[in-house]
């Protein structure tokens, strides 16, 4: 099984992203996804979730009217628009799938974990 985040790279403040997850080894239509990001020297923090119908988003605070996270089921697929992007979102962006089909912002609901891409936001 594996996840595998791609769409990172470098952009200025301001600026847009859109980071996918492609999973392989089995589905997650059935599973929650999430992703979540650690910048250089601190922790790894939740960004947002989505559900297994994706008819349900929850976002940090901090993204939210920013960020979008969507997710296409058939290409098993996880998305994650980010617009006017700023510095402090710079981080390593990793996509989760929950172990549950609905989830939140704990890390330990979480079970597969893909290796992440990075996102550099410069001012």
């Amino acid at each position: 099984v594996q996840l595998q985040a791609s769409g990172g790279g470098l952009v200025q403040a301001g600026g847009s992203l859109r980071l996918s997850c492609a999973a392989s080894g089995r589905t997650f239509s059935n599973n929650a996804m999430g992703w979540f990001r650690q910048a250089p020297g601190k922790g790894r923090e939740f960004v947002a979730t989505i559900n297994w119908r994706a008819d349900n988003a929850f976002y940090k605070d901090s993204v939210k009217g920013r960020f979008t996270i969507s997710r296409d089921n058939a290409k098993n697929t996880l998305y994650l628009q980010m617009n006017s992007l700023k510095p402090e979102d710079t981080a390593v962006y990793h996509c989760a799938a929950n172990i549950r089909p609905w989830g939140g912002s704990d890390e330990s609901q979480y079970g597969y974990w893909g290796q992440g891409t990075q996102v550099t936001v410069s001012s």
